[in-house]
Order: structure tokens, then sequence, then C-alpha cells
């Protein structure tokens, strides 16, 4: 073995030079596309959706010219379908893909892209599975209780280090207490911190986080950290040639200072529906009438059922932050 896969890290760092270090995961030229499908994948309903979404944001913000944020945005795949999905329907959109890779060649031009969510935002800030992608530390349970830190090597082996201490401590006491021997969290602050910072960009509008995600009464017991390569979940191991992720404490994220609204948290079933997005079948008449359009409302509806199943796409919930403001 190398040096480096000999080196014993923390999960937060290894992760974080597995997935955007130097040839690392997330910069590949494939993008996440090339190893797993997101609902931005799955259907132009959804992009439909968030333009839907984007047109109520500028309705509150009294505006027909308004920002679009998507964090963590891939190559650009959902700020293209909702382009497509607001053209010729009033509004001004501009647009900014937050994203540490290069920029993807044949993008948009009206698309600004950047490795830093940008300030002063009045509009939407959309973040798809991103904060699940920020690198944690991974505590776990001794034969005593204790919680320790659990440190991995380039190849996936793991040991236990020290106990958890400070921050980390405080954060797992608040959020995540580990109860038995062998039980396992994702230390979340750095994605509390990461959310906070995304909200506090926006000048007036919202801010919005889907992501696969749990609350306090229902922690997985042994964490949910994993990876995935090439349409399938694979073993975490932090050598750069898969992705790693594990579910979201949105309910800690969501504990914000105060001085906003109270976050609201639903399922992407629920969220989705609300925005004109049902899995219901087109009634069977239509057949009759209008062939053509009865197979594509059929086919509308196949999409609508992935993106809103239960026990898929739609479990996954749906974090948002209002900031209110004057219209201009």
């Amino acid at each position: 073995m190398t040096d480096e896969t000999c080196e014993w890290q923390g999960w937060r760092e290894a992760t974080e030079r597995a997935l955007y270090g130097p040839g690392g995961f997330y910069l590949r030229p494939e993008g996440p596309a090339g190893h797993f499908r997101t609902s931005v994948h799955a259907s132009p309903l959804f992009a439909a959706a968030v333009a839907r979404l984007l047109g109520e944001t500028a309705e509150e913000l009294g505006t027909d010219e308004v920002d679009l944020v998507d964090v963590g945005a891939g190559r650009g795949e959902l700020l293209t379908g909702v382009l497509a999905a607001t053209a010729g329907n009033g509004l001004t959109v501009r647009t900014y893909a937050v994203e540490r890779a290069a920029r993807p060649s044949g993008l948009d031009p009206r698309v600004e892209w950047t490795d830093r969510v940008p300030r002063d935002v009045r509009g939407l800030l959309f973040a798809n599975e991103w904060l699940d992608n920020v690198p944690v530390d991974v505590a776990e349970a001794d034969a005593t209780g204790t919680a320790r830190y659990v440190e991995v090597r380039a190849d996936g082996a793991e040991r236990l280090g020290g106990p958890v201490r400070g921050p980390d401590a405080e954060w797992l006491a608040r959020w995540w207490p580990l109860r038995e021997p062998g039980a396992r969290a994702e230390i979340g602050w750095p994605r509390d911190e990461a959310w906070a910072a995304a909200v506090a960009s926006l000048a007036a509008g919202r801010a919005v986080a889907v992501d696969y995600a749990h609350v306090r009464d229902a922690r997985p017991t042994f964490g949910s950290l994993t990876g995935f390569r090439a349409g399938r979940e694979v073993p975490p191991v932090p050598d750069g040639s898969r992705d790693l992720t594990s579910h979201v404490a949105l309910d800690a994220c969501g504990d914000l200072p105060a001085g906003l609204p109270v976050p609201e948290l639903v399922t992407q079933r629920e969220a989705l529906r609300r925005l004109g997005v049902s899995g219901e079948r087109p009634p069977l008449a239509l057949a009759s009438t209008d062939p053509a359009g009865y197979v594509r409302a059929l086919a509308s509806a196949g999409e609508a059922a992935e993106l809103t199943a239960r026990g898929g796409l739609g479990d996954f919930l749906w974090l948002t932050q209002r900031v209110p403001g004057a219209a201009r």
C-alpha cells in the first residue's frame, strides 16, 4: 500500500479529499449524472415545478426580475430546464450555478458559473442533493458507550479514534445522541453552517434544500454513510472512485437564529403535489378522443409517479426557509 492509502483520517477530511481534491469524484468530466439519477435527471417535470416555485417567489417579492441560485449544480441540468420552462412567461431570470467543478462546455451563456454562493440574492436559492455531500465526521459508540471518532484509510478500512469532544460532542448531545455500543452518527454541524450561510446570502426570497434526510425521532441507528458508483450503491471507500453520501439531519439545519420565519419541512411528495406534479393517470376516455395526447399524459404521469413515489424520491425532504424583504 502507498503512504496515502495507509494514512488514517477522520471521515470529514477523507471525504473532502475524495470528492473535491485533485482527481476527486465531483470534479470528473462526466459529472454526477454519470453515476446516479437525481430528481433533476428523472424528469423535466422537476425543473418545471422549480420554475413554478420561482414564479411564486417572484410574485411574493412583487417583481418580474428574479434570481435563481442552484447550489450543487452538477453540470447545470436544473437551470437549463428552468430557463426552458420560464421562456415567454414574463419573468426575467438571472441564474447562478454554484459548483466546484469546471463550467461544462455548451452551457447556456445566461448561466453564471461560480464556486461560491452569490450575495444579496433576491429570489430562490435551490439546493438539490447538495447538503448530503458536505463532508462530515462520523462517530461510533464504543463498548463502554463513549462516542469516538471513526477513522478511515483510502482503502475503506476503519478504526475507532479518540473520544468526540468540543462542538462535535455538543452537536451529538443535542441532535443525535448515541445510546448503545456500536451506534453510529454523522456529525452534522458543518451542514448546519453551510445551510445557514446559504440562507444568509438571500436579501429576500426563499431557500429550499432537498435531500435524503431524517429528523430527531427517526435517526438511523448505525448512520447512513454509503457510496454510489455507476448507478449502484457500493461500500463507502474514500479513494475518489465513487460518491460518498449520508442522509442529512435537516431538522438541525433548519434550526436557524431567531428573526426568520419558522421553516417548513415536508416530503417531496407533498411539495411537488402543491406545485402541480401528480402521478394520477389520465382519464381513459382521452385515449379515444386524443390518442396521442393520452400517450403523452400517460408518460407524464409515470414520470410524476417516480418523483413522488413512497420509498423512493417522494420520501426526500424539502426544507423551505422564507426570508422576508420589501419589493423593489
